[in-house]
C-alpha cells in the first residue's frame, strides 16, 4: 500500500498541461500529494520551475508554446529521453525534491549525459504526484485516447511509407510531411504516425499541416517516450497505430521513426518482420553525403536498402553532386519538393531509380 506522507491538496487553476500529458484531462487534475512511491515513466506529477536552463517553455497539449520564468506551475510526466544533441535522461529510482526538464513537451527525469553544445537543464520543483480521490497516482499510460477495433490486420492494407535516418535533426519530419503533401495533393487520404522518439506535437501537426489526417504518435498510446520499452512494448505500438490509421487499402500511412538507425529502438524495428512486412517505400535521410554513404553501409546489415533519400542533404546541390559519387538510389529535396513527381514515385511499384534521380 502506498504510504501518504501529507494530506492531498487542491490543484488550483493557472498550471499549465504540456503535450507529454496530452491523454489527461482537464477534470482529472484535482489533487497532489507527496507519496512513498518510486516514479515510473508515465507517472505525473505537480511541480514549480525553480532555475530556467535549456528550455525555457512548454508545449502544451494544443501545440501552443508557453514561455516559462521562475514560479511557472504546471503538471509534469516522468519519462526517459534518448537525444544526442540534447540529454539521455532517465526516470529516477526514487522521488526527489528536485528534477530536470528533459524536453519542452513536459518530460522530467534525471539528466544522465548531456550534449557539451546546451545548457544544464531547467529545474523542477516536484510537489507532489498528480493523484485521483482515492490517493491513486495518475499515470498518462492508464488513459491512452485510442484503441483499435479489432486486432486482426486485414489485408491488404494502406501503403506505408517509412522514414527514417541517420539522427535525430538528420530532417526525417520534413521528409515526412513532404510525403504527405505529395500524396494529399494527388487526392489520396493520408494518415500520419510517429513511432517512436520523446513526446512533441510539432512533427506530428507538420504532417497534419501537410494533410494528414487524422495524425498520431506513442503519447496517443499514453507513452511519454519510448526510449528503453521492451521490444514487445514497441511492437505493441507500431502494431495498435497500424490497426488504427492503416485498414483501408486505398489510403497511405506515413510512418516516422525518431532518432538514427542505430539506436535501439529504431533498430530493434528495422529488423522486426512485422515492420518490414508493411513498408510500400522506405525514405532515407541524413544530414550530409558522408552520413547518407555511412548509413547505406549500416542499413545492409539490416538486409535493408532505401527507395529514396532526403533529409538535410537534399537541400543543398553540391551534397547531393558528393552523394550521387557512391550511389544511384533516387533522392528528393524535402524542404522544396517537387510535390508530382514525388507523388508518381511514391505511387510507383519498380519505377526505375535512375529514371527518378534525372527527374529530380
Amino acid at each position: 500500500m502506498e504510504k501518504i506522507i501529507r494530506p492531498m491538496k487542491s490543484i488550483k487553476k493557472g498550471y499549465i498541461t504540456p503535450s507529454s500529458a496530452l491523454a489527461i484531462k482537464p477534470r482529472q487534475v484535482r489533487y497532489y500529494e507527496c507519496i512513498d512511491k518510486a516514479p515510473v515513466a508515465g507517472d505525473i506529477v505537480f511541480g514549480t520551475v525553480t532555475r530556467i536552463g535549456q528550455h525555457a517553455s512548454l508545449e502544451n497539449v494544443s501545440g501552443r508554446i508557453h514561455m516559462i520564468h521562475h514560479g511557472t506551475k504546471a503538471i509534469f510526466v516522468f519519462g526517459n529521453r534518448y537525444a544526442p544533441d540534447y540529454y539521455e535522461g532517465l526516470v529516477p529510482d526514487e522521488l526527489t525534491e528536485e528534477v530536470d526538464l528533459l524536453a519542452r513537451s513536459g518530460i522530467v527525469g534525471i539528466v544522465k549525459t548531456k550534449n557539451s553544445m546546451i545548457k544544464d537543464a531547467t529545474k523542477i520543483k516536484v510537489l507532489g504526484y498528480v493523484c485521483d480521490e482515492s490517493g491513486h497516482v495518475l499515470s498518462t499510460r492508464d488513459f491512452p485516447l485510442i484503441k483499435p477495433r479489432t486486432m486482426v490486420k486485414k489485408q491488404p492494407r494502406a501503403k506505408m511509407i517509412l522514414v527514417c535516418g541517420t539522427s535525430m535533426n538528420s530532417g526525417k519530419s520534413l521528409a515526412a510531411a513532404a510525403c504527405c503533401r505529395a500524396l494529399s495533393t494527388a487526392g489520396y487520404t493520408v494518415r500520419a504516425s510517429k513511432v517512436t522518439g520523446t513526446a512533441s506535437l510539432k512533427d506530428i501537426l507538420h504532417m497534419n499541416d501537410s494533410g494528414a489526417s487524422p495524425y498520431s504518435d506513442f503519447t496517443y498510446l499514453g507513452h511519454p517516450s519510448t526510449y528503453l520499452l521492451e521490444q514487445d512494448e514497441l511492437l505493441s505500438i507500431f502494431n495498435q497505430l497500424d490497426l488504427k490509421y492503416a485498414n483501408n487499402p486505398k489510403n497511405f500511412w506515413v510512418v516516422e521513426l525518431a532518432d538514427g538507425i542505430i539506436q535501439r529502438e529504431t533498430a530493434i524495428l528495422l529488423r522486426s518482420p512485422e515492420v518490414i512486412s508493411r513498408i510500400h517505400k522506405f525514405i532515407f535521410c541524413a544530414s550530409d553525403a558522408f552520413g547518407a554513404i555511412g548509413g547505406l553501409g549500416v542499413l545492409r546489415s539490416f538486409d535493408l536498402e532505401p527507395d529514396a533519400l532526403s533529409g538535410v542533404c537534399s537541400s543543398s546541390p553540391l551534397l547531393l553532386r558528393e552523394l550521387s559519387e557512391f550511389t544511384n538510389i533516387p533522392f528528393f529535396n524535402s524542404a522544396e519538393p517537387n510535390v508530382n513527381m514525388l507523388a508518381n514515385f511514391l505511387l510507383s511499384l519498380g519505377r526505375s531509380p535512375m529514371a527518378y534521380k534525372a527527374s529530380v
